[in-house]
């Protein structure tokens, strides 16, 4: 992999990492047809996602930052006992809100890390495939059609739930889909949340924060194996530079995609997942209507 390979592979990642289409799939797609040497690959997407993970740890600092503070007010009060009723009074304010979507991450993040760790070796081999990709991508999207379909039966009456550790053990269990290529982690976190009741802004926010802690493990996990495999003395510069790649047009795609979900339905990536789809098929597999 040399630069120039690393710089479009981190173009495909900042951009599809965040949209409802597959980040991985996309990396093995592109792979298949620039030729790009894929030794190491789902340590190198690791990588990759790694720098689009504190893509989101940017954008949502603010939300991290009052996460945070919930977390050192509900461990101090647990551990010590000790708080004052003055303190009780100022930390509440952050125990409402906050306080929820800090339990709805916590328990959001244990089906990934549980399903992660069982399919790795699956992940590495079997899952790395044009054709798994391509019928992932179709599948995906008659889910996301179903999550419209429930969405606006809800809007129809009103109804705007709000996020809970209910709602994110759900979408934590839908976050594990992504673990197939051509899914998206995003499509299948946005579709959780609509099944829901969320609208799609909250459900594409909350996916966001309930993929860091699942990309920041894997990518540092995979950094590590490749440091000491020798990787990064050979291929560190053109990984670096996928790297920021990567951050840099993820935090842009975050930024457009949530602005996008205020008034417009995942029909646009539907479509798009669906043609992709076909035309995998047609190049990779050969599939054509037989001659007559």
């Amino acid at each position: 992999m040399d630069i120039l390979d690393a710089i479009v592979l981190g173009v495909v990642q900042g951009v599809t990492e965040f949209l409802p289409i597959s980040s991985t799939g996309h990396l093995i797609l592109v792979r298949e047809f620039l030729g790009i040497t894929a030794d190491h690959g789902l340590a190198v997407d690791a990588v990759l996602q790694l720098a689009t993970a504190l893509a989101v740890l940017i954008y949502f600092r603010k939300d991290f930052a009052a996460l945070a503070r919930v977390g050192a007010g509900i461990a101090v009060d647990w551990c010590m006992r000790r708080i004052s009723r003055s303190r009780a009074e100022e930390i509440a304010p952050l125990n409402g809100e906050e306080r929820m979507l800090l339990f709805a991450l916590v328990v959001g993040t244990i089906p990934a890390v549980i399903a992660g760790l069982l399919l790795e070796d699956y992940m590495e081999t079997t899952f790395r495939s044009a054709e798994l990709v391509a019928f992932m991508l179709i599948i995906g999207s008659f889910i996301f059609l179903a999550a419209e379909y429930v969405s606006r039966r809800y809007e129809s009456q009103g109804i705007h739930n709000q996020i809970g550790p209910r709602q994110g053990l759900l979408i934590g269990l839908f976050q594990c889909l992504a673990l197939i290529p051509g899914m998206s982690r995003s499509g299948a976190t946005i579709s959780g949340g609509l099944f829901l009741g969320l609208s799609r802004e909250a459900a594409a926010r909350f996916g966001f924060l309930l993929s860091l802690p699942i990309i920041l493990g894997s990518g540092l996990k995979k950094a590590l194996e490749l440091g000491s495999e020798g990787f990064l003395s050979t291929q560190g510069l053109p990984l670096l530079t996928g790297a920021l790649v990567a951050f840099v047009v993820g935090i842009t795609a975050i930024h457009y995609l949530l602005r996008f979900l205020r008034n417009h339905t995942l029909m646009v990536f539907i479509v798009y997942r669906i043609a992709l789809a076909s035309l995998v098929l047609i190049l990779f597999l050969n599939v054509m209507t037989p001659e007559m």
